[in-house]
């Protein structure tokens, strides 16, 4: 044992790691004693023992005298750090419960968060699911069951509804991007003096505080997004020679998959960050220094974890989704047949041991596949078209053939073979294939499903579709349809319930039954206009149609067979779909499906929030001036908007000088700059204009993403500014004394706006007043 491994094993680490009560703990003692455990195995080694032996007693020696010596751990805290995140924890957590009332949007994730409880399906188009199960997963651990009726903003919950759990994880992800922040300034070679600016800005922002205290979204999606970069960059920065940095990228890498799936406004945060891990491989790649098979080595790792993963997690959070919402819900008619008869209840209940196979005489309803949000299937009723419509057109005056949105018992056809009278199904059963061709026979009105050239009554390009009603005129029956199976797999393909998608293709004319999506007037009961139109002018979405409802017919009277409409019979059947056929079905839906965007009292257009000309009122108490407002902290919201004009002109100074040959900074704080634009302007950036482009509804939280980085922004370039544009002490000092000044301003303003942060204390008429810095703001109160 060398004299500095007796050093090293005696855990001397200088007079501050001493204990005050311990004996024989100086360096002289310590040292002697491992010289004279050298010196007596070294005396041992002349003995002539065997080299085996002498290497077992050498490690027992070791073993036993690490064992003497006290296990000493060093650890080096970064009290700064420590000291900020008990702040945040303490301004986003404390009295979390108050109100006890819903605010604002807390009325629209709280209706998911109670589907989920009760595992109902249902569909959001604003965003992938992971958002809703973390506030859901708060919800569980807090025992909420889901029966809350979340109709109203202000609504008390009652006192089985833990308000704390709803909302702790939306606090604990707020709380945790002030050290966040302060982490990411130093990960982008800042002092620790701007990553304590960066936080403090954070910090006191009421804005954050008060979307970080309530069951909302933003605070998990800006948390989620800083803590990829923040990960990125600590891989980026870390010795090339540790693989523990691969840890770093596969937690950003999961990170920026969780912020795509909580909104899908993570999509440009994720974008910009592999722009960034890009030009960094890239870079890699042109490093001659680097063996060939070690960049391979990190390209393959880069893209297994900043891609690969990303697209697996995405995928997975949906498998979750549909894994714990297996009921049947309030949106279950916007998806297929298929999907429906996946879910417990619902049409499932209806379809349930219906039978596979297609066969003549079956009695089916027949959905159109038409990609709209409303369903609707193949509909006739006891009313003929009117001799002549609106315009002077003449029609057949033949019954309405129609596409209803609703179930009903007019939606039953029964499948019949041409040749045959017969309305029941045989024993066995006659499947019907692809290539065949049959005839349709209305359940209720006997009427067969006719085609000819006449023009339909809303689309004049296309033939009309009807009941055949015979005049004695020269208009004979044309009722004849040739089954096409578009998603079939062979070409003798049976008919199947809910799976198959099919064409009914008119044998006389070739025209193709298809749903116009054209209403009705009131002679046709504002109901889907149905059309046959030929294969080539016919749009393909519009085309399908799929048996969603499906009995095999047993009686052959008009009376009889109407009685066994209202009461089927079911063959037991299993069928399933699969996840990925959800999952492509549920991209198209959320993608498809928008909402009916209305006005709103508080929305807003983005550059209304750069200047903050608006707020939001979240909370108002029912009795007193108790409320709770979206604002943010004026002073820090001026910085911010300063510091991103001052980087720009700083920025294009720069360049320009370098244009001209004027090297203003060495290449490493001119890589540093750079390296800062490209996160914090490029992270504003992504993150405000795509809302310029958006024709939705906007709040003005939507900005909070765009505003961090601004935070991480200001401190940055004041100490660039302090380092390289100031050489003379008097104006650092200025700058400091400056600096100062507007810290304190920050806080005098974040305690200003306190009340309206937290909804407490209350405050008089005069002083919310007093609170209306900005004209537009609508403060709300009560006279007294």
């Amino acid at each position: 044992m060398s004299y500095s491994a007796c050093v090293e094993a005696s855990g001397i680490r200088g007079p501050s790691l001493q204990s005050a009560g311990s004996t024989d703990r100086t360096p002289e003692s310590s040292i002697g004693r491992c010289l004279q455990t050298n010196t007596k195995s070294g005396n041992r080694r002349v003995t002539g023992e065997s080299p085996a032996a002498r290497r077992h007693r050498g490690d027992s020696s070791r073993m036993s005298a690490m064992l003497q010596l006290p296990l000493v751990v060093t650890a080096q805290v970064d009290l700064v750090l420590v000291l900020v995140s008990l702040l945040a924890l303490w301004t986003r957590l404390s009295r979390l419960s108050y109100p006890n009332a819903v605010v604002f949007d807390e009325v629209y994730y709280g209706q998911f968060v109670s589907l989920y409880m009760k595992r109902v399906f249902f569909i959001d188009d604003s965003g992938p699911p992971l958002g809703h199960m973390i506030l859901a997963l708060g919800a569980y651990l807090g025992g909420f069951d889901g029966n809350f009726v979340w109709n109203r903003i202000g609504a008390e919950y009652p006192s089985s509804v833990s308000v704390w759990s709803l909302r702790v994880l939306p606090a604990l992800c707020g709380a945790l991007c002030v050290p966040l922040v302060y982490l990411l300034t130093l990960e982008l070679r800042f002092s620790h003096l701007s990553a304590l600016g960066a936080a403090v800005l954070l910090l006191l922002e009421n804005s954050l505080i008060v979307q970080s205290r309530f069951m909302l979204l933003e605070s998990v999606l800006i948390f989620l997004v800083l803590l990829a970069f923040f990960s990125y960059l600590r891989f980026h920065n870390a010795p090339t020679s540790s693989w523990f940095r691969y840890v770093w990228l596969l937690l950003s890498g999961v990170s920026c998959a969780a912020a795509i799936g909580v909104k899908y406004m993570g999509l440009f945060s994720y974008l910009l960050l592999l722009g960034v891990a890009f030009l960094h491989t890239w870079n890699l790649v042109g490093d001659q220094s680097v063996s060939h098979l070690n960049v391979c080595v990190q390209c393959v790792c880069r893209v297994v974890c900043l891609l690969v993963v990303p697209v697996l997690l995405y995928v997975f959070w949906f498998y979750l989704h549909l894994s714990l919402l297996n009921r049947s819900g309030p949106h279950d008619q916007l998806m297929s047949s298929a999907f429906q008869a996946s879910l417990q209840g619902g049409l499932s209940r209806i379809t349930q041991g219906q039978p596979l196979e297609v066969a003549y005489g079956s009695q089916v309803t027949l959905r159109s596949s038409a990609s709209q949000l409303i369903p609707c299937w193949l509909h006739s009723h006891k009313a003929n078209y009117p001799v002549r419509y609106e315009n002077g057109r003449g029609s057949s005056h033949q019954q309405q053939v129609t596409c209803y949105p609703f179930k009903d018992v007019n939606n039953w056809w029964i499948i019949k073979h041409p040749g045959r009278q017969e309305l029941v199904v045989d024993t066995p059963p006659r499947p019907v294939r692809h290539g065949d061709v049959i005839q349709l026979v209305h359940g209720m009105t006997s009427r067969f499903l006719n085609s000819h050239d006449v023009a339909a009554p809303m689309s004049p390009h296309a033939q009309e579709v009807s009941g055949y009603v015979d005049f004695n005129v020269s208009m004979p029956a044309q009722n004849l349809w040739k089954v096409d199976i578009s998603n079939r797999e062979a070409e003798s393909e049976v008919w199947k319930t809910i799976l198959s998608e099919v064409r009914l293709v008119h044998v006389n004319t070739s025209a193709v039954l298809k749903l116009s999506g054209v209403s009705l007037p009131e002679w046709g009961f504002r109901q889907l206009e149905v059309v046959a139109e030929k294969l080539f002018k016919a749009h393909g979405s519009s085309l399908g149609w799929n048996v969603e409802e499906h009995r095999y017919g047993t009686s052959q009277e008009p009376k009889e067979r109407e009685a066994e409409l209202h009461s089927p019979t079911h063959i037991d059947v299993d069928r399933k779909i699969s996840f990925w056929a959800k999952f492509l079905e549920l991209q198209w839906k959320m993608l498809a499906v928008k909402q009916e965007e209305s006005e709103h009292k508080y929305s807003s257009a983005p550059l209304e929030w750069i200047t903050m000309e608006t707020n939001i009122a979240y909370w108002l108490h029912a009795t007193t001036n108790a409320q709770i407002h979206l604002i943010g902290n004026p002073v820090s919201w001026g910085v911010a908007n300063l510091s991103l004009l001052a980087y720009q002109l700083l920025a294009a100074v720069y360049m320009l000088r370098r244009r001209r040959g004027f090297k203003d900074l060495p290449d490493a704080v001119w890589d540093q700059f750079v390296c800062l634009g490209c996160v914090c302007v490029g992270g504003w950036v992504v993150n405000f204009v795509p809302f310029l482009l958006m024709e939705k509804t906007l709040f003005l939280y939507h900005y909070l993403p765009a505003l961090c980085y601004l935070y991480l922004l200001s401190p940055a370039l004041l100490e660039h500014t302090h380092t390289h544009l100031l050489s003379s002490v008097t104006h650092r000092c200025a700058l400091c004394v400056c600096v100062s000044a507007v810290l304190l301003s920050v806080f005098v303003s974040y305690r200003t706006f306190c009340p309206l942060t937290y909804g407490s204390p209350e405050l008089s008429a005069n002083q919310l007043r007093g609170l209306r810095w900005r004209d537009t703001w609508d403060i709300l109160y009560r006279r007294r």
